[in-house]
């Protein structure tokens, strides 16, 4: 069972490890708001990855056939959360956020966990990987909760490291080039959004 979960654990790092808009909004919360708004990025993204090998664990075929009909809306509104996400970056003031509310801290992983399954492409992704671990023939109940508890703490490790690497880089910058970063992941955020909805109006052609 211990291999199982370091399988599940390391599946979660690939999924997640690579640098796309959820990265780039764990970079700008965290230099905006500190380690916990950046670690609340990773809570809802590990979450959601979670969901993901849930399904992947319990068929695959069947739920690829039911996302399919929700691909585009759901492809929509990550694109608008998106856009929603940079343009707050980008007119909110990162010197006087110093702390954040609760209430903020549940947004944020609420939007992740959001962002995360607006893109049922992932669930392709997870499939492909759960084939080349050897991981499609457990199908026992207890297996698939092995599996899929070390997809998520793989998932939350690899962002407690980004978050807590760039609080620390964050404590040692200059406010101004902090500002810089913050408006500049918050132009990537937006261009993801736009990107997101231009292929969106692409399938409907």
């Amino acid at each position: 069972m211990l291999l199982l979960f370091l399988k599940g654990a390391l599946l979660g790092v690939i999924i997640t490890a690579p640098l796309g808009p959820i990265g780039m909004l764990c970079i700008n919360r965290t230099l905006e708001h500190g380690f916990l708004a950046g670690f609340s990025c990773g809570l809802g993204t590990a979450v959601g990855d979670a969901s993901y090998a849930l399904v992947a664990v319990t068929g695959i075929a069947v739920f690829a056939e039911t996302m399919s009909a929700a691909t585009l809306p759901l492809a929509i509104g990550g694109g608008v959360l998106l856009l929603w996400l940079g343009y707050r970056g980008l007119t909110h003031d990162p010197v006087r956020a110093a702390d954040v509310r609760t209430g903020g801290l549940m947004g944020t992983t609420l939007a992740t966990f959001l962002l995360t399954i607006s893109n049922p492409a992932t669930i392709l992704s997870f499939g492909a990987l759960f084939a080349g671990f050897g991981l499609t023939e457990e199908t026992r109940r207890f297996s698939s909760a092995v599996i899929v508890s070390g997809v998520f703490i793989g998932s939350l490790a690899w962002w407690l490291f980004l978050s807590g690497t760039v609080n620390l880089a964050r404590n040692r910058l200059p406010r101004d080039f902090t500002s810089k970063v913050v408006r500049g992941t918050s132009y990537l955020l937006i261009g993801f959004g736009v990107l997101a909805l231009c292929s969106a109006a692409y399938s409907l052609l």
